[in-house]
C-alpha cells in the first residue's frame, strides 16, 4: 500500500525537475505554413476553396480549449504563440523539458497529396519556429495516419531530428491501430527509436463510438477512454508489441484511473481465449506496463479524493506508468501538483514529475 507522505507534501528539494509530457502548440494560420509548402499548394491554397484542415478536436471557443489568456491577441488558437508558452508555462514553472504536441488535422483530409503535403509543412515549421527558438522544446512528427506507408515515410525524412522524440497518432481512427495496416508506421517509429503519442480526438469520418454518431460533443468527450481502451486492446491483441519489441507508446489525455480494471479483465479473458492470438505470449497488463505510458491529465476521479486516487496508482502495478502533463493551454477541473502529486511518497511524485518521462523518451 502506498503511504501518503505527512502533512505538507513532497519537499521542494524533489519539485525542481519537470518534464511536461504534453504540451499543445498551433498552427495559427495556414499561411504560416506557407515558406515550408511547396508553389504548387500555396496556390492552390490562394486560388481555391481548400484552406487546408478545418476540423478541430475541441470546439475552439470554449475552455476546455484554452483556459482563460491563452489566446493571443490577434486572434490565433491559443497554444501559436512560442511568446505567451515562454511566458505562462514553461518559465514560471521552471520546466526542464516540454514535450509538444500539433494537433493539426491531416487526418481529417481526404486528398493524400494535400495531407502528405501538409504534413511535412507542419514538422518543418515546428522545427523553425518552435525547437530552434527554445532549447527546452521536444515534438512529435505530425503524420498522415490514414495513409500508414505515407506515415512512415514522413518519420522517415525528418526522424532524426534530435528535437523530434514522438511520432502524433489520434487515438480516433478508421481501423484499430493494432491492424496489420498500421505496421509500417509502428515499423519506422521503432526502428527511428521514437515514442507513438496517442492522443485525445481525430477526425477520421467514422463515428467515435461503437453504435453511432452522439448528438453532442459532451458524449464523445466523456467517451474518448472507451475509444482508449479499445485501442490499447488492439495494439496488444494483434502483435504490435511481439512484431515491434522496442517500440512504446504513450497516451495523452486520455485519462487513466479506468486502466488498472481495464488490465484485469483484459487478462482474465486473455486467459480464456489465448487460443486465438498464441503470438500474445504473456499476459496483456505486463505488455501494457512494459510498453505503455500514459500522462497524469486529465485526473478522472470522485471528487478527487486523494485516497482513492493512491489506490489507483498502487493498482497500476508499476511506478514508471505516470507522466506529468499540464495540458497547455487546455483548462481541467483540478492540476495534478493539487490533486495527486502532493500526497504521494517523494520518491514516486518525483518519478512523475520527471524520471518516468527522461527514461520513456530518452531525454
Amino acid at each position: 500500500m502506498i503511504e501518503a507522505p505527512a502533512a505538507g507534501g513532497s519537499s521542494a528539494a524533489t519539485r525542481q525537475a519537470l518534464i511536461d509530457s504534453d504540451v499543445h502548440i498551433e498552427v495559427p494560420k495556414i499561411e504560416a505554413l506557407f515558406p515550408y509548402l511547396p508553389n504548387y499548394w500555396i496556390e492552390h491554397i490562394q486560388q481555391t476553396l481548400f484552406k487546408g484542415p478545418v476540423d478541430s478536436y475541441y470546439p475552439p471557443k470554449t475552455d476546455l480549449a484554452a483556459r482563460p489568456g491563452s489566446r493571443p491577441e490577434d486572434g490565433s488558437p491559443a497554444g501559436s504563440s512560442l511568446e505567451l508558452l515562454q511566458r505562462q508555462l514553461l518559465d514560471p514553472t521552471g520546466t526542464e523539458i516540454a514535450v509538444t504536441s500539433c494537433l493539426y488535422a491531416i487526418d481529417s483530409l481526404r486528398n493524400p497529396d494535400a495531407a502528405i503535403a501538409l504534413a511535412s509543412a507542419v514538422n518543418d515549421w515546428q522545427i523553425a519556429e518552435w525547437f530552434e527558438k527554445d532549447n527546452r522544446l521536444r515534438g512529435s512528427i505530425v503524420v498522415p495516419t490514414q495513409m500508414p506507408a505515407a506515415a512512415a515515410r514522413e518519420i522517415e525524412r525528418v526522424g532524426d531530428h534530435p528535437a523530434f522524440v514522438q511520432v502524433l497518432v489520434p487515438v480516433r481512427t478508421a481501423q484499430p491501430l493494432g491492424n496489420r495496416n498500421f505496421h509500417p508506421m509502428w515499423e519506422a517509429m521503432a526502428r527511428k527509436g521514437l515514442v507513438g503519442g496517442v492522443h485525445f480526438g481525430g477526425v477520421p469520418g467514422v463515428p467515435p463510438t461503437p453504435t453511432g454518431w452522439p448528438s453532442y460533443f459532451y458524449e464523445e468527450h466523456a467517451g474518448m477512454a472507451q475509444v482508449f481502451a479499445t485501442q490499447m486492446t488492439s495494439i496488444v491483441c494483434e502483435g504490435v508489441f511481439d512484431q515491434f519489441p522496442t517500440l512504446r507508446i504513450a497516451l495523452l489525455e486520455s485519462g487513466w484511473t479506468w486502466i488498472p480494471a481495464h488490465m484485469w479483465r483484459f487478462d482474465k479473458e486473455w486467459k480464456n481465449l489465448r487460443r486465438l492470438t498464441p503470438w500474445v505470449k504473456r499476459a496483456p497488463s505486463e505488455y501494457i506496463r512494459e510498453h505503455m505510458r500514459v500522462t497524469v491529465q486529465p485526473l478522472d476521479a470522485p471528487e478527487f479524493n486523494h485516497k482513492h486516487l493512491l489506490d489507483i496508482v498502487e493498482q497500476l502495478g508499476s511506478d514508471d506508468m505516470l507522466l506529468y502533463a499540464s495540458d497547455y493551454p487546455h483548462q481541467h477541473v483540478a492540476e495534478p501538483e493539487a490533486a495527486l502529486l502532493r500526497f504521494l511518497p517523494d520518491h514516486l511524485a518525483q518519478k512523475i514529475r520527471s524520471e518516468n518521462a527522461r527514461a520513456f523518451y530518452g531525454l
